[in-house]
């Protein structure tokens, strides 16, 4: 199918224009599989192929942020970076190269994207992002630039996300999803073709090359293992991670990766007509530039919010305007917490008319990730059990979130369980270009990221964002991995980290006993 069938104005994500760029390579570089990535002697490698219930404590001390030395950066060429990596640590040792410096450890040089020796945007690359240079700045560029991102699932909704980001260009994708082409698939993901054979293929490998070449400058590399397999470690090498399509068990299990290693994480999927995306960036803090008005910019919280605050501001006067530079920092919660048990903010839950609007998919979609952890991933069946439990299930949440129970109708739990499991190429599109956009924002560090819920309705068009979180303390305190089994808000205690994942979503601490409870 057409991809330009797949685009909407929702879509924010600015596209590279060539027109009037110096010419550049046409021919975009192969996509790279993982294990082309293979460094052996590299203690990152065992604990990346562990599973996540076997990973040890030993595999996490390794790739501890403190364990691994710092690495210096030398000098490569452009055509260098489509190198093997092993070639390329070759060249970026080489005594010969005039801008080498030290190395403390080859071994240890980034398993899933090569060294990015020179961050300074050339101008052909100023020609081809220009629309998006002015939006928001060459240095929010050279972030995302540099930026190395994993996408998990390669359904529709990943399809654009991966467009989105690969034209806005990032450093690198890494596509990871262990299943197969099939004949659903066609349906919905333009990166897909039967005329190409891509059925009984792995799904990102049959995507990839398509996504390389909508930027050859874009490194996309291949992983065919499932998420299942990966251990928490695999996901320190990456500077956002992105979850799509996946049930609420692995959500969490991502989630907590994430968190220890000081991650982004976004999580999103879609259900034919209604989607969500969901975000925790723990602690965020972006810049914004305005004329300094009458009225002075405080520090600290801002206005009633309990997760924005301002933690800094400058100013400058310009052109005999004076301009002030605030700093803003977002506090996050997990998905763990956030899509069970969290409730509306207050500016919600004290409005009787501000409830009335919250429509019933939010309800309907915590129900759905509650199903799944009661019933080991999977979405509720037409059977009399599962159609009387996800009943139940969406009217507990819906009390639970303090609204009303006329606006939870029959009607609209008929229409959500007819949806559940397809995909709509519009939803899919307008999702697929927010999440991308906050992704793209979160890089370059210059505007107001999603807090921290959105919510999608394709019945009325309509994309809400709620800050869902739990009662007590927000971003890098509510999951302290600096002392052991620390309790925090509603009972949930998180460990050092030895911390093992089971498959139901429960923590098991590697000394036995601690579970999550809430």
């Amino acid at each position: 199918m057409d991809q330009q069938q797949h685009q909407t104005p929702a879509e924010t994500a600015p596209q590279p224009q060539s027109q009037g760029a110096p010419s550049e390579p046409a021919a975009a570089p192969a996509p790279i599989a993982l294990t082309d990535l293979t460094n052996s002697g590299n203690p990152l490698m065992a604990a990346h192929s562990a599973p996540m219930d076997q990973v040890l404590p030993e595999a996490l001390q390794e790739v501890a942020p403190a364990a691994v030395p710092e690495i210096f950066p030398g000098s490569l060429s452009a055509d260098a970076l489509y190198m093997p990596l092993q070639q390329q640590q070759q060249l970026f040792l080489d005594p010969s190269n005039p801008n080498q410096l030290p190395i403390a450890d080859p071994t240890v040089l980034p398993l899933m994207a090569p060294p990015v020796v020179d961050n300074t945007i050339s101008a052909a690359e100023i020609a081809l992002y220009d629309r998006q240079i002015r939006l928001w700045g060459i240095q929010a560029q050279q972030r995302i630039r540099g930026a190395n991102v994993l996408l998990i699932t390669m359904k529709a909704l990943a399809n654009e996300v991966a467009k989105n980001l690969v034209l806005a260009g990032i450093g690198s994708l890494t596509i990871l999803d262990g299943d197969v082409v099939t004949e659903a698939d066609l349906g919905s993901q333009f990166f897909l073709s039967a005329a190409e054979g891509h059925i009984g293929r792995n799904r990102a490998e049959a995507a990839s090359a398509a996504i390389a070449r909508l930027n050859p400058r874009v490194r996309v590399i291949v992983d065919q293992e499932s998420i299942k397999a990966k251990g928490t470690s695999y996901f320190a090498a990456f500077d956002v991670v992105v979850a799509t399509d996946l049930d609420s068990g692995l959500l969490t299990f991502i989630n907590t990766a994430t968190r220890l290693h000081q991650k982004p994480f976004y999580a999103a999927g879609t259900h034919g007509l209604y989607g969500f995306v969901f975000s925790d960036l723990i602690e965020h803090d972006y810049v914004i530039e305005r004329d300094l008005s009458n009225v002075p910019t405080r520090l600290g919280p801002e206005g009633r919010s309990r997760t924005r605050s301002v933690v800094a501001v400058k100013t400058r006067t310009e052109g005999g305007k004076t301009r002030e530079t605030v700093t803003k920092r977002e506090l996050y919660s997990t998905w763990f917490l956030s899509s069970d048990g969290s409730s509306l903010p207050d500016e919600f839950a004290s409005s009787a008319r501000r409830k009335r609007a919250v429509g019933p998919a939010l309800s309907c979609l915590r129900a759905l990730w509650e199903f799944q952890s009661l019933n080991a991933g999977r979405l509720p069946g037409l059977t009399k059990e599962d159609l009387g439990l996800f009943t139940k299930l969406a009217t507990g949440q819906h009390a639970q979130l303090g609204l009303p129970a006329e606006t939870l109708r029959s009607d609209f739990l008929r229409s959500f369980l007819q949806n559940l499991g397809s995909e709509v190429a519009p939803v899919t599109a307008i999702l697929g270009g927010q999440l991308a956009q906050d992704v793209i924002n979160v890089l370059g560090q210059s505007q107001q990221p999603i807090q921290n819920t959105i919510i999608f309705d394709g019945n009325t068009m309509e994309s809400s964002m709620y800050s869902l979180h739990p009662a007590g303390a927000l971003g890098r305190e509510l999951l302290s991995f600096s002392t052991p089994a620390a309790p925090v808000a509603n009972g949930l205690e998180m460990p050092l980290p030895g911390v093992m994942m089971n498959m139901d979503g429960t923590l098991d601490f590697s000394g036995g006993g601690a579970i999550m409870t809430q």
